[in-house]
């Protein structure tokens, strides 16, 4: 099912983005200037990490964060465990999504929404399910309905459902209710990991059911 027709969706959306995300950047620049310099520190002058990933309709883009791990490497250059490679520093920034601020340039160009289905790696795209590839008809956003409901510290499958949800219902009220939530979500710091995990597990794809005896 396509994301809903309405103003909103085809118009009004965009103008919400630039109209708030314009101020933000403004208004966060001493903290993103902070969070630069001490990821600086920690990384030999490393600010910025790049990573392609899919948005809207699949097209490709670079997504900017601050730079929260490490590249250390054991005796044979191997990179180390990711949990050996976030330091308090970087998780830190992570639970303080102060991390995330870079994507406020995304958003203003266009690559990112505020809200909508988080954009994740290029591998994941033929993995997903023609319902769970439906997360693709809306922009990607900075948050969305999965992340206010669990954020990584729920399934996958959980996940896609809710971003699926979203693409379905899309709305200025919708939006502004997930706006709301992130907010407390970020004071609290909850759902940064799943129970026991330090980064997110890796999407392998969703089993089949099991057949029926």
């Amino acid at each position: 099912m396509p994301a809903p027709d309405s103003f909103y969706v085809r118009h009004g959306k965009r103008l919400l983005d630039v109209a708030l995300a314009l101020p933000l950047l403004a208004l966060t620049l001493p903290l993103l200037a902070g969070a630069a310099a001490l990821a600086a520190v920690q990384n030999r002058g490393r600010v910025l990490f790049r990573q392609v990933r899919p948005g809207w309709h699949g097209r490709l883009f670079i997504l900017y964060k601050i730079q929260t791990m490490t590249d250390g490497r054991d005796a044979a250059g191997h990179l180390l465990p990711d949990a050996a490679r976030l330091p308090a520093l970087g998780r830190w920034l992570r639970a303080t999504s102060l991390d995330e601020l870079p994507q406020l340039w995304n958003i203003l160009r266009g690559d990112l929404s505020l809200v909508g289905p988080r954009p994740l790696l290029p591998e994941y795209l033929p993995l997903y399910s023609p319902t769970q590839a439906r997360r693709h008809n809306v922009r990607p956003g900075l948050t969305g309905w999965a992340q206010v409901n669990g954020r990584n510290a729920i399934s996958w499958e959980e996940k896609f459902a809710y971003d699926v949800w979203y693409t379905e219902n899309v709305s200025w009220r919708l939006d502004m209710n997930i706006l709301w939530r992130t907010a407390g979500r970020v004071l609290r710091g909850s759902g940064i990991t799943a129970a026991g995990q330090v980064t997110t597990l890796a999407f392998r794809g969703t089993p089949p059911p099991p057949l029926s005896p």
